[in-house]
């Protein structure tokens, strides 16, 4: 399993579609190059009509769930700003390899010789996925 979807996995329900799939339907960062579809232009064409409507992915409240999780352990850990607290909030490892193995699975697009901007841009990004895969992220958080 990969460092996201064991992420994902102890974060949401085991129900919720961002888990049903083993971290499939993980969204990336940005989406892959492909062929552009020009929109139908009569509302009877078949291709239209055969695709199912999209079901937005149920709301989980991440920062709830984490501030839970926080208030039953003893040790002060700051998810909200740390990627190292994050991952020991969630009983993972927290290691520097690690953390370069979620880097470059989550394509970090510079050199990783600096641990601290590769922690800052791996915190953020791994609020941008939940967010994108049905986690409520506190605004404040987002950016």
């Amino acid at each position: 399993m990969s460092v996201l979807a064991s992420i994902i996995d102890k974060i949401f329900p085991p129900d919720h579609p961002a888990n049903t799939l083993s971290g499939a339907t993980i969204a990336p960062a940005t989406a892959p190059p492909g062929p552009s579809i020009a929109p139908p232009t009569n509302l009877n064409d078949t291709a239209a009509a055969s695709q199912p409507p999209v079901t937005p992915l149920p709301t989980v409240d991440i920062a709830a769930i984490l501030d839970t999780r926080q208030s039953a352990r003893t040790d002060p850990l700051d998810w909200r700003t740390s990627i190292v607290d994050l991952l020991k909030l969630l009983n993972l490892d927290s290691s520097l390899e690690v953390r370069k193995l979620l880097a470059a699975e989550l394509a970090y697009p510079e050199n990783q010789d600096d641990s601290d901007l590769v922690d800052v841009w791996l915190h953020k990004e791994i609020l941008k996925r939940l967010a994108r895969n049905g986690g409520e992220v506190p605004t404040s958080l987002k950016t």
